[in-house]
């Protein structure tokens, strides 16, 4: 297997081996991630919170991943630390030891503020190491890779559902311990991206689709748009990671358990359509992709607030699979409109994306407590409409 690796790195080929340890180290992460708002209902019961309070801890987690991960991958750029990924880890090992004994409320924010910052490292770094492995299938590799953290977000709630809701709070510290097979691999990871990912980025730098063909002022003009496009789908999924579980039990009368298996389906129907979005950015072009995704999900979401459980999980199944498809296609048509800033446009996305959701989590916490859940997505249903900003995007597929 190290033959195979060693040939396809030199031969400048697609390095699945890197890209699949990645996504799983993506998948460990976003797993131990997503046991946060997995364990809502429960905190919210055990320590009194109002939605509000709920929305904060969202806020304070997704805020310090989003103010950090640029500056970190602006700083990666100019400074390559491969070792930073496995020592990243030990933020999250630390964040899960603190929340698993968070009685007071103040503990509960400190142990997400240290979640986001491990976040914080892992994500900008881990993007560059999948164009770095990509070998010019780059929309595949960055859906490979975050298809595991889709996926650690799916099985968030049914670890929490199965381990956490049976023995209680405590038991968080048991996931902390995958921190350190997390770590392990990434050590292996930052070997390959010290000998060779750098190279390959370099060079993969120099073929960039959108060399010479857009302009400094329209690439900044389409980053501007991908990151509006980025708060319509973040702040719709924060509506749906953060609040599913409540409106479910609150409108329908369901219990914590059968809400918790809901949150599941749907976060792995988000995972399914990761793993779509980027192939199919590689071969009909990433704008395509981009308008269906966006826009595609509008008449689901106009539709959902009014249906009852029987058709409700279909269609957060179905938004789930549409919404997700665009983020591996923004994430690459962005890298490609600035070339050579792979770590600083990782950063800045992945950061503005838990900003948004973060903001958006804390803010819908607010309306629900002065309305009710069910407003909550009678607001939200419209907010893929933001997509036909799409047709603001420059061209820079032309090839294809």
């Amino acid at each position: 297997m190290t033959k195979t690796l060693a040939k396809t790195t030199e031969s400048g080929g697609t390095v699945f081996a890197v890209i699949l340890a990645i996504s799983f180290c993506h998948l460990l992460n976003d797993m131990m991630q997503s046991l946060l708002p997995a364990i809502y209902p429960g905190l919210k019961n055990s320590l009194g919170l109002t939605f509000g309070q709920v929305g904060l801890v969202t806020l304070a987690y997704q805020i310090t991943a989003s103010i950090l991960q640029p500056l970190v991958g602006l700083y990666a750029d100019k400074r390559p630390t491969p070792f930073a990924l496995p020592g990243g880890t030990l933020f999250s090992l630390l964040s899960l030891t603190v929340l698993s004994i968070a009685h007071a409320y103040w503990v509960l924010l400190l142990g997400a503020m240290l979640m986001g910052v491990g976040s914080s490292v892992f994500h900008p770094e881990s993007s560059r190491v999948a164009r770095m492995a990509a070998g010019g299938r780059h929309g595949l590799a960055q859906s490979l890779f975050q298809v595991g953290g889709n996926a650690g977000q799916a099985l968030g709630p049914l670890a929490a559902a199965l381990v956490v809701m049976r023995w209680g709070q405590s038991s968080l510290s048991l996931f902390a311990m995958l921190a350190l097979l997390s770590g392990a691999i990434l050590w292996n990871v930052a070997t390959w991206y010290r000998h060779h990912g750098l190279v390959r980025l370099r060079a993969a730098t120099h073929v960039s689709h959108a060399a010479g063909i857009v302009t400094s002022r329209d690439a900044k003009r389409g980053v501007a748009v991908l990151l509006t496009l980025i708060f319509s789908k973040f702040v719709y999924l924060a509506s749906l990671t953060s609040y599913y579980t409540f409106y479910l039990i609150h409108t329908f009368g369901v219990s914590i358990e059968r809400a918790q298996l809901h949150l599941f389906v749907f976060l792995a129907a988000v995972a399914v359509g990761t793993v779509a979005g980027g192939p199919l950015g590689d071969r009909f072009g990433r704008k395509y992709v981009i308008w269906f995704s966006i826009l595609g999900a509008l008449p689901f979401t106009l539709l959902l607030p009014h249906v009852g459980l029987f058709w409700t999980a279909p269609l957060t199944v179905v938004i789930g699979l549409i919404l997700a498809s665009a983020f591996p296609a923004i994430v690459v048509f962005a890298q490609e409109l600035v070339p050579g800033k792979v770590g600083m446009i990782s950063g800045m996305f992945f950061g503005f994306s838990f900003g948004m959701g973060g903001i958006g989590a804390a803010f819908l916490g607010w309306l629900a407590d002065r309305t009710d859940i069910a407003t909550v997505y009678q607001i939200c249903s419209v907010l893929p409409a933001i997509g036909l900003l799409t047709a603001f995007l420059p061209n820079i597929e032309r090839g294809r």
